[in-house]
């Protein structure tokens, strides 16, 4: 079994839901607890695309 490296939890001072501001596509990434990769990044404009804005809604407490 290979073992993950430590993740650490996303700064909450980084994310952006909406409220104070439109989030971007990195945002919901990183609302997802990954790092935002250009394939991450791509994946998720496509789900704001399909779901609209409220899709970073499910990822958030």
């Amino acid at each position: 079994m290979v073992s993950e490296p430590d993740e650490q939890p996303t700064r909450s001072d980084r994310l952006f839901t909406g409220g104070e501001r439109p989030y971007d596509p990195e945002d919901l990434v990183m609302a997802t607890g990954q790092d935002p990769t250009p394939e991450r990044v791509e994946k998720a404009r496509k789900m704001i695309e399909k779901e609209g804005p409220q899709v970073i809604e499910r990822y958030l407490p």
